[in-house]
């Protein structure tokens, strides 16, 4: 039993590692796709001095903001200050933990399941983690003591009540056509049917508005609107504590792009795969190179979204959370339980 134990968490301590520094990479490298694609829609070069391409810039930037001055405004509450930054950053990175990102393989002789924790709840918990990120805004908006941070925490937190709820009922709608919370299970039913995208199209065009609300973006990033509130929730902030809210917006880019890809687009899975007849090793690498694909697709559209539509009036975003999606949530609901009546899901 406790051999079995060590090897439990042996396993889980190594894809927590990889996945660890697969994130922080991607993280990093976001901010170089975010400049260079920005760069492409306005006609410009973008980051293009350091390294080839400019691809060592992330790095460039990382070292600049380790040697910044990290200013202490005498004026904020220092516990809760110094606390918002990471109660906005562990959960970005604690919530992919429960994202299948490939099938189950044979390694060194034993069986692993790429996926760091598959449990019942796995739904649930990415629900719960994801709506911690919202206390981490709201603290660092009243912490800071300033107008202007603290009107960006509200809105955060009016932003997240709005549109997690939509979020939650278009989720409810692939909870019901899998028949089970655990994620692993959402992903095998797609593979055995259609992908929840073409049965559910009404689903995941709400799940898809709601998370770019959920992620501060535009147009929906009322939170930091530098022409109204200078900075938002982070306007006290600099150094390296800054910047621990920018990879966390960027980390939550990634987990909510991977969980658009499990509930809508098949996860890890890829059509007509089996006729090809490949080992299993090579299988599970391309369904892996398959499911990165997908969640890289997702965070071009981030990006594309961003430098391409203007931000919406705040009653506008509150219209739409409350006046539109929420009832159009609901209807996507009876639409997926008439699928499940007549045997279509």
């Amino acid at each position: 039993m406790d051999r079995q134990l060590s090897e439990v968490l042996l396993q889980s301590s190594v894809k927590i590692g990889i996945m660890f520094v697969a994130m922080l990479t991607v993280v990093a490298y976001m901010t170089w796709v975010e400049r260079r694609v920005s760069a492409w829609i306005q006609d410009r070069l973008g980051p293009n001095r350091v390294g080839p391409f400019g691809l060592l810039q992330p790095l460039a930037d990382g070292i600049k903001f380790l040697f910044k001055e990290t200013i202490l405004p005498p004026h904020v509450h220092k516990a809760l200050y110094l606390l918002a930054p990471a109660i906005l950053f562990v959960p970005a990175f604690v919530t992919f933990s429960v994202v299948p990102f490939g099938p189950t393989v044979e390694m060194f002789g034993r069986t692993v399941r790429l996926q760091i924790a598959d449990v019942d709840a796995g739904i649930l918990i990415v629900l719960a983690f994801s709506s911690l990120g919202v206390y981490g805004i709201a603290l660092a908006g009243w912490a800071s003591n300033n107008k202007y941070s603290l009107m960006g925490g509200l809105r955060s937190s009016a932003q997240l009540i709005s549109y997690e709820l939509a979020m939650g009922f278009a989720v409810v709608g692939v909870l019901m056509a899998a028949g089970s919370l655990r994620l692993s299970d959402i992903v095998t039913r797609q593979a055995e049917g259609l992908w929840n995208m073409f049965t559910q199209p009404l689903g995941f065009a709400i799940f898809l508005i709601a998370a770019f609300a959920e992620t501060n973006r535009l147009p929906f990033d009322l939170p930091e609107a530098e022409t109204e509130l200078v900075g938002g929730y982070h306007t006290e902030y600099s150094g390296m504590r800054f910047s621990m809210f920018f990879m966390a917006e960027y980390a939550n880019m990634i987990t909510v792009s991977a969980l658009a890809v499990t509930l809508y687009l098949g996860g890890y899975h890829v059509p007509g795969l089996h006729y090809l007849g490949l080992s299993p090793g090579l299988a599970a690498a391309v369904q892996v190179t398959a499911f990165a694909a997908k969640v890289g697709f997702f965070l071009f559209l981030y990006v594309w979204v961003r430098w391409t539509l203007p931000r919406f009036r705040y009653d506008q975003l509150m219209n739409l959370g409350w006046k539109v999606l929420f009832e159009l949530a609901l209807i996507n609901i009876l639409w997926v339980a008439f699928l499940v009546l007549i045997g279509w899901v």
